[in-house]
């Protein structure tokens, strides 16, 4: 019998997030997102506040590491994805 109930055979904890279905997980993480108002999110409000977070976030990863920069097709992708969502607000 093992003094340690809640590590399986594999050494993986069974508590916390690790443990949940992708189902679970992905019901909590909405229920967050849902938890404020969009008229009160921050970035919701104020554009140049999300621009400058984005650069922000951007700047703090090297070159090397950078999705769009080793997949140009995936950053196409992004961009026509955006524009069509756009095009779909102003209509």
């Amino acid at each position: 019998m093992t003094m340690n109930t809640a590590v399986n055979t594999a050494g993986k904890s069974k508590r916390g997030f690790a443990s949940m279905s992708l189902e679970k997980r992905q019901e909590i993480a909405r229920m967050g997102g849902l938890s404020v108002k969009p008229e009160n999110r921050a970035f919701s409000k104020d554009k140049k506040l999300a621009v400058k977070a984005g650069r922000k976030g951007g700047s703090s990863v090297g070159p090397q590491n950078r999705a769009f920069t080793r997949d140009p097709a995936l950053a196409s992708a992004a961009g026509r994805k955006g524009g069509l969502a756009r095009a779909a607000d102003n209509e």
